[in-house]
């Protein structure tokens, strides 16, 4: 019993390593893609399309290699390729309309929704406590978007509003994709469930970017300062996802997305060292462009 004990505690800290990982990670993309569109670039599949890319070429790659057997249907990896590209277009939309704080707290509506999906479709149980937390969660929602309605112009973003419904309508899709990751990833294999969510998520987006992203590609001045948040937000596409299924097949998708509430933390860490860090040399160089005069 004192062996099972802690072979569950050791699981449980490793998840919560995990988690703080995923949700650093998270973070940081999200700054990327605010940074993004503060630049006015209107590009939100063309973000993710490369980490997508870059998980159909490795895992693909290994499975090639392995030349295992497709556990799953084909089409099961479409859906879910389908829900995880739109999820991330409608969460990286928001940024244009919303500010990045009310997308950051209204992302935690996918608490409810994965214990929600989780109860029915994995038949995970919960207690009265987690029940309660869901219930607190929603009313936060409720608070966040009654704010930004009555905060009119002050709100950050051109329609706070139509921004919140985005994000609400994006981790929505984000859970079903976290609950069916969670699923795939236990009753077939880890490997082919990125090789097929990078192939068919890339070949989605490129569709989407042919068809709504074009001309906003186009316009985009495509210089080294262009080209590295996209290539950082590929990075950390491919990282958070491959660390996301180790998790998902460990822990489940409740702790993943409880992980995610610290997110908020990681949001101040960034904004003190990185941004404080930029207005200082902004603060510098005009010192000395006033001294040189």
């Amino acid at each position: 019993m004192t062996c099972f004990n802690g072979i569950k505690t050791k699981k449980t800290l490793i998840g919560l390593g995990l988690g703080q990982i995923l949700s650093l990670l998270s973070t940081s993309i999200s700054f990327t893609s605010s940074e993004i569109a503060r630049k006015g670039i209107n590009a939100p599949t063309s973000q993710s399309f490369l980490g997508y890319v870059l998980l159909a070429i490795i895992y693909g790659g290994i499975m090639l290699y392995r030349r295992s057997a497709i556990k799953a249907k084909w089409y099961h990896y479409l859906l879910l390729a389908l829900v995880d590209v739109e999820g991330n277009f409608l969460v990286v939309k928001a940024y244009q309309n919303t500010s990045m704080t009310s997308v950051m707290l209204l992302d935690c509506w996918a608490i409810p929704c994965v214990l929600v999906l989780t109860w029915i479709f994995l038949k995970t149980k919960y207690r009265l406590m987690n029940i309660s937390g869901v219930v607190i969660c929603i009313a936060g929602v409720v608070m966040v978007v009654f704010s930004d309605v009555h905060a009119g112009d002050r709100a950050g973003g051109s329609n706070p509003v139509k921004g919140d419904f985005l994000v609400i309508a994006g981790a929505t899709l984000y859970a079903v994709s976290n609950v069916s990751q969670e699923f795939l990833v236990k009753k077939a294999d880890r490997v082919e469930l990125m090789a097929f969510v990078g192939l068919f998520g890339a070949i989605i987006g490129a569709i989407q970017i042919s068809i709504f992203e074009r001309d906003a590609l186009k316009a985009i001045h495509w210089s080294t300062g262009a080209v590295l948040p996209f290539l950082g937000i590929a990075l950390g596409v491919f990282l958070f996802y491959s660390l996301l299924t180790v998790l998902l097949k460990t822990n489940g998708s409740a702790m993943f997305t409880l992980s995610l509430l610290t997110s908020d933390m990681w949001a101040v860490l960034i904004r003190i060292f990185a941004y404080h860090e930029k207005e200082r040399e902004r603060s510098g160089g005009t010192k000395r462009w006033r001294s040189s005069e």
